[in-house]
């Protein structure tokens, strides 16, 4: 844990008591602060309340007597309109902030020059985050993992000059981190991603670029106009950045053929090879491993110590996740593709696919993903999404209606078994969320784990 020693004294309201805020809650007393908390949900109550976290009604609250509002990161903060507590901290003159603006002034206090890595974009940020920190703790360093991505940010051990912390952040928690400064920051792609929640494209990609504006160095990726944007006006107000391209056209990093090269001065050099790193297969992993070859240089890595992290990354469970075999049939999971620019990654990474697919599905559905129509053998659809899928499919991609998991899992099977392919692919790449069936992406790519498990098991 991160004690939050600079609120000490102070009165803080709470809004939210999940994962991360029941770890803010716990930090802040922790740190001397007095906490007033309140989520909508009585089970998040009781459990904060068992935890030792002073419950209140924030409803019936005097705002004035609050020295800050600490919002989870998944409470609206400006739209589609801002959360009552949030108008409720403005009128009172009170400022509204999150976990990741907490740890960072506890890092300005205790060690305000210690390593600090954030990672974001709209896809792909899990990946490089769990790649960085695999490299960095393979070559022997202190690492801290976590932000978006497993533990929250305050539950990680507290910075220390020679302690990495390697931290995902979400638009949404940067939104409320206004003196976020970490020392490398990485922003991936940006594409259209909860535009509800940020009201346009626009003030969603400003978030991103004000973290890479305020790191030391900026790793930015140059695959999208956003990005590409992003670039120039933070390379205008000062250097350095690392760009990274899929092609050699600037100096900087870029990737191809699943190597990633350094180019200075126009001559680029290769520095790291993916060739048979199946955790790190298709044109969006090299991006990611790019970037973590840029962050863990600027950390003082060689080539040598990233090569061999490379090497022997396991990968992130549900993306692109080999969870079986069965002869030639490989079985992946990449339940995290919760949306077609997330399964694109995968369809462009495989061929003579038999494609799971459905669930709660996201504006627009699977229509940008017809140009990958060619590479898959058929398509086996659940969930709620299976009406309007089928339309999309219908003459371009054989497919069968399935329902459940267990049903297509078992029939994209049978088919690949039965295929002629050289390599044939079961790939769970829903292109949904899975609220449908499932509490959650993670329950939906565990469920299909156990179920290919079986289904080896069986044949074995």
């Amino acid at each position: 844990m991160t004690p939050v020693t600079t609120f000490a004294g102070k009165h803080v309201a709470l809004f939210g008591l999940g994962g991360s805020g029941l770890a803010t809650a716990r930090a802040l007393i922790a740190g001397g602060a007095r906490v007033s908390a309140w989520d909508d949900t009585e089970t998040s109550r009781v459990k904060a309340a068992g935890a030792g976290v002073d419950i209140v009604d924030l409803n019936g609250a005097d705002w004035t007597r609050f020295d800050a509002l600490i919002l989870s990161p998944g409470v609206p903060l400006t739209h589609p309109a801002p959360h009552w507590t949030a108008v409720a901290a403005k009128d009172a003159g009170v400022e509204i902030i999150g976990d990741i603006e907490l740890f960072f002034r506890e890092r300005a206090s205790l060690a305000p020059n210690s390593p600090v890595v954030c990672i974001t974009g709209t896809n792909g940020k899990s990946t490089t985050t769990a790649l960085i920190a695999h490299v960095l703790k393979s070559a022997g360093r202190d690492v801290q993992m976590g932000g978006n991505i497993g533990v929250p940010a305050l539950d990680l051990a507290p910075p220390s000059d020679g302690r990495v912390h390697v931290i995902e952040c979400s638009t949404f928690q940067i939104d409320l981190a206004p003196s976020i400064k970490p020392s490398v920051g990485v922003l991936l792609n940006l594409t259209p991603d909860h535009i509800d929640r940020h009201g346009s494209m626009e003030n969603y990609a400003a978030i991103k670029e004000r973290m890479v504006a305020a790191s030391d160095l900026a790793i930015i990726g140059m695959g999208d106009d956003w990005c590409r944007g992003i670039a120039v006006r933070v390379w205008a107000k000062r250097p350095p950045v690392f760009l990274m391209a899929g092609r050699g056209e600037n100096d900087g990093i870029y990737y191809s053929d699943a190597r990633i090269y350094q180019s200075s001065l126009g001559r680029p050099r290769p520095v790291a090879n993916l060739y048979g790193v199946s955790s790190l297969r298709g044109a969006h992993n090299w991006q990611n491993a790019a970037a973590a070859y840029a962050a863990c240089s600027a950390l003082g890595l060689d080539e040598t110590q990233i090569q061999a992290g490379f090497s022997s990354f396991p990968g992130l469970a549900h993306r692109m996740e080999l969870v079986g075999k069965r002869g030639p049939v490989l079985f992946v999971n990449d339940s995290k593709a919760t949306n077609a620019d997330a399964a694109e990654k995968a369809l462009l990474s495989f061929r003579d696919i038999f494609w799971i697919i459905g669930g709660k599905a996201k504006e627009g559905g699977v229509e940008p993903l017809r140009p990958l129509f060619d590479r898959i053998a058929k398509a086996y659809l659940i969930g709620a999404s299976s009406d309007d899928f089928a339309r999309t499919l219908e003459g371009a991609v054989p497919y069968e209606r399935c329902e459940t998991l267990d049903v297509a899992t078992q029939a994209a099977a049978r088919d690949a078994a039965a295929s002629e392919a050289r390599e044939p692919v079961v790939l769970l790449s829903p292109a949904c969320a899975s609220y449908d069936q499932f509490a959650n992406f993670e329950v939906r790519g565990d469920a299909f784990r156990k179920l290919v498990a079986d289904i080896v098991a069986t044949e074995s």
